[in-house]
């Protein structure tokens, strides 16, 4: 087992897998379920799959195409997109999702946090922080539903988001995403040391070693998108993922804990 976790996510948008950069320019990559069969044979430990579209159409989770995939899956799965209702992370888990990831809503009220966390347990909410800077290269919370920047300070809903029951938290750096030339570590440290619960960082990942140098600045796992879909010079796309030894050197292993969540 390794000391941490290298999830591929991957973003749905009008059932399709996209990637995007900066959380614009979505270029369309193939079949969601074809990429869950390949990663099912890359034997990769966890998976982020979140429908990028729901919130911003205002419309819940697609709960038709979340059954498909959960089928399809034989390792574990996380789901983002919609959720606004307690109800529906239920239904969510009966379909087999194991974690279901909140933005938009908690951004509104941390209520649903809470009542996710009291039934199914800390373990199966992740809370999503999407981070951009402003004009003045100051960090800020940002909306991807509604594309703008929030007043609340980022590092002070995070912690707020923790003390509701967030068992993991995502921290994304929109400036980075989909750019794969490597990940905002300043942001990285100080969400991994704002909080005690484990923090994936997403976001810029281009080569191996940006992924150790996110997991020395702090975070308990790395999340990756284009890195493991886009390939060569011309950004071919071709799913990939590391083999395990080349994520063994690059990691090394654990002392046999489980860092998968709390």
């Amino acid at each position: 087992m390794l000391k941490n976790r290298v999830i591929p996510f991957l973003l749905i948008k009008e059932d399709g897998l996209y990637k995007s950069k900066k959380f614009k320019d979505f270029r369309y990559v193939g079949d969601p379920i074809n990429a869950i069969k390949i990663f099912n044979e890359k034997e990769v430990d966890e998976l982020v799959v979140l429908e990028v579209d729901a919130s911003r159409n205002k419309r819940g989770p697609n709960f038709e195409l979340v059954e498909q995939l959960a089928g399809e899956a034989f390792i574990p799965l996380c789901y983002g997109g919609g959720i606004t209702r307690a109800d529906e992370a239920r239904q969510l888990f009966a379909l087999g999702i194991e974690k279901v990831s909140v933005q938009t809503r908690a951004l509104e009220d941390l209520d649903l946090i809470k009542a996710i966390a009291n039934k199914h347990g800390s373990s199966s909410v992740v809370v999503s922080i999407d981070v951009k800077k402003d004009w003045l290269g100051r960090y800020r919370l940002y909306s991807s539903a509604s594309g703008k920047n929030l007043d609340l300070p980022w590092e002070e809903f995070l912690q707020k988001a923790v003390q509701a029951g967030a068992g993991e938290i995502v921290i994304n750096s929109v400036d980075q995403d989909g750019m794969m030339a490597g990940m905002d570590l300043e942001l990285v440290k100080k969400a991994s040391t704002s909080v005690k619960v484990p923090t994936i960082a997403v976001g810029g990942v281009g080569k191996l070693h940006h992924i150790r140098e996110a997991i020395d600045a702090g975070a308990s796992a790395v999340g990756v998108g284009s890195f493991f879909v886009f390939h060569g010079p011309h950004q071919a796309v071709l799913i990939t993922y590391p083999q395990y030894n080349e994520l063994e050197e690059l990691l090394g292993h654990t002392d046999g804990k489980n860092l998968s969540g709390l």
